[in-house]
């Protein structure tokens, strides 16, 4: 063999060897790409997880930062309960409502005056009870919102008007309007004697915010189907479709004269 032939194949051979180096280096590069993507995804996913696991269980309208400071003659285990009416009153209503809940409005509408007529003639006593659903299931904050100015209202003596005027001016149902205190403070206008500076810096501070997340969160833990839930001694109505305000009265009256 010639010269120039051995010369010819010793650099083939050198060529395909430093092919070879060239197709392993960019394998090795390609293998640290794979494992580095891998890495950032491991990483994305792990952070993507704890935030889920940080937020499981809560909903926006949950504030349950600081203590719960309760209303001004709210009763009750944990002081959830604003009590309205006679202590002493032959049968007790319980109403469990959300201020953004269209069902609630309905039941309002429906039974107000009924339910002032009894309370005022010392017949029955109502135990209101604060939910905040409508906030976790659609978003916004107008549930808590509205419970906290509501509770701010009690701490003036003023609950009653100003829940009533709050379930009369309820927005629509997706529409978070009660957010904005601008919205509370113009209800309040409407009460008289409500809109103070204490009023305001209570419903600025939200002062019962964590009040108002715990009084959610008995209701989550009661097992109850939904807002307005209605009790009257022990005895869901809400659910009796024959039930009437006029009925109601009876069964108030009946239960009076013992």
């Amino acid at each position: 063999m010639s010269e120039k032939n051995r010369e010819g194949k010793r650099t083939a051979r050198e060529r395909m060897a430093a092919e070879r180096e060239k197709h392993k280096a960019a394998e090795k590069r390609r293998r640290a790409l794979i494992v580095g993507a891998s890495v950032v995804c491991v990483l994305a996913l792990a952070a993507v997880i704890g935030v889920i696991a940080a937020n499981a269980g809560k909903d926006d309208s949950s504030d349950s930062e600081g203590p719960a400071v309760a209303p001004s003659g709210a009763q009750g285990e944990d002081s959830l309960v604003i009590p309205v009416g006679k202590a002493g009153a032959a049968s007790t209503l319980v109403v469990w409502e959300d201020f953004r809940c269209p069902a609630c409005k309905s039941f309002e509408d429906t039974y107000r005056s009924t339910i002032h007529e009894l309370t005022d003639a010392g017949r029955l006593r109502v135990e209101y009870r604060l939910a905040t659903i409508i906030d976790g299931n659609l978003g916004g904050t107008g549930s808590r919102s509205a419970a906290n100015a509501a509770a701010c209202a009690q701490d003036a003596g003023k609950f009653v008007d100003y829940h009533d005027v709050l379930y009369q001016n309820q927005p629509a149902e997706t529409d978070d309007a009660f957010s904005e205190n601008a919205k509370l403070f113009e209800l309040a206008a409407k009460v008289e004697g409500l809109d103070t500076p204490a009023f305001r810096s209570c419903v600025e501070d939200g002062t019962h915010n964590s009040w108002v997340a715990k009084s959610n969160d008995a209701f989550r833990s009661g097992g109850f189907t939904g807002t307005p839930t209605v009790l009257l001694d022990g005895k869901n109505i809400y659910q009796d479709q024959s039930m009437t305000p006029e009925k109601l009265k009876q069964q108030v009256q009946e239960a009076a004269k013992g």
